[in-house]
C-alpha cells in the first residue's frame, strides 16, 4: 500500500520548523512519521511505554530550548491529563499530533468514549485542538499549530481525523 504524500510532507514540515524530538507510542496512524524520525540521524526518536511520559520529556525539551512533538492515538490523550496539569500550571506549551479514533466511521465501540472526549478534555487543560479532515488541510493546520505553540506559547494538538486517515476495520 502506498502511503499518502501528505505524511512525508508533514515530516518535512516539522523538521523545517526545528522540531527534532519525536516522542510516541507506536501507532499505525503515525507510522510514516515514526519511521522517518527513526531513520533521521538528526532527529531524536523516543518510544514511550505510555503517552504521559512524552509530556514530561517535552516539558524538559522546552525548558532546554528544544522543539518536540508527542505523537499518539486519541485513546492515549486520556492518559496524559494529569501530566497536562503540569503544563498548564507551568505555563509552557506542548505540541501534539493525535491520530483520532472514535469519530467518523468508527466501528469499535470501545474507541467512541475517548474519541468523543478528546477535544473537551484537552480544552479543559488549556490545549487548543485543530482538526484535519482533508490532505490539503494538513500543512496549513500544522503551520498554524506550530505558530501558536512555539511563538505564542499555547499548547496545541493537531487532530488527524478518521476522515483523513480512514476508519480502521473492527
Amino acid at each position: 500500500m502506498t502511503e499518502p504524500a501528505w505524511q512525508d510532507a508533514l515530516y518535512d514540515q516539522l523538521r523545517s520548523q526545528n522540531v527534532d524530538i519525536f516522542t510516541y507510542v507506536p501507532d499505525a496512524g503515525h507510522r510514516v512519521l515514526i519511521d522517518r524520525c527513526i531513520a533521521d540521524p538528526d532527529a531524536l526518536s523516543i518510544a514511550l511505554t505510555t503517552e504521559e511520559e512524552g509530556v514530561g520529556i517535552l516539558a524538559g525539551a522546552h525548558l532546554g530550548g528544544k522543539r518536540g512533538v508527542l505523537l499518539m492515538q486519541s485513546s492515549g490523550a486520556g492518559n496524559c491529563i494529569n501530566f497536562l496539569s503540569l503544563v498548564k500550571s507551568g505555563h509552557f506549551p506542548i505540541f501534539m499530533i493525535i491520530s483520532m479514533r472514535g469519530d467518523f466511521g468508527e466501528g469499535n465501540p470501545w474507541q467512541l468514549p475517548m474519541g468523543e472526549a478528546v477535544e473537551p478534555v484537552l480544552a479543559a487543560m488549556g490545549v487548543k485542538c485543530l482538526r484535519v479532515e482533508q490532505p490539503a488541510e494538513v500543512a496549513p493546520t500544522v503551520n498554524a499549530a506550530l505558530t501558536m505553540n512555539f511563538r505564542s506559547g499555547r499548547s496545541t494538538a493537531v487532530l488527524l481525523t478518521q476522515k483523513l486517515l480512514g476508519a480502521k476495520a473492527f
